[in-house]
């Protein structure tokens, strides 16, 4: 598994997608910025797509995603920020 550090400018509004993949298996670990909400949403949108995971960050504790390859459809990892943010974050490889 690699680590890899991440960062990215948010904008504040709707959801913005930070990493997606079809049938892939990776994960992402965040702890800022404060405020900002974070999620998996599987499929390819309304009304189809499904969100999992959700969380809020703290800006203290790491929290962490995953998206797994058993599923066939579409996921991503997206945010939600009140503010516009530089958002740095950890994304994770699986596999050897």
């Amino acid at each position: 598994m690699a680590a890899i550090a991440r960062s990215t400018f948010v904008r504040a509004g709707d959801w913005r997608t930070l990493e997606s993949g079809w049938n892939a298996e990776f994960g992402c670990l965040f702890v800022g910025p404060a405020g900002a909400q974070i999620k998996v949403r599987y499929g390819t949108g309304w009304p189809l797509g499904k969100d999992s995971q959700t969380q809020t960050l703290d800006g203290i504790n790491t929290r962490s995603l995953s998206v797994g390859g058993a599923s066939i459809a579409y996921g991503r990892v997206q945010i939600k920020v009140q503010r516009d943010v530089q958002v740095n974050y950890t994304y994770l490889t699986t596999g050897p």
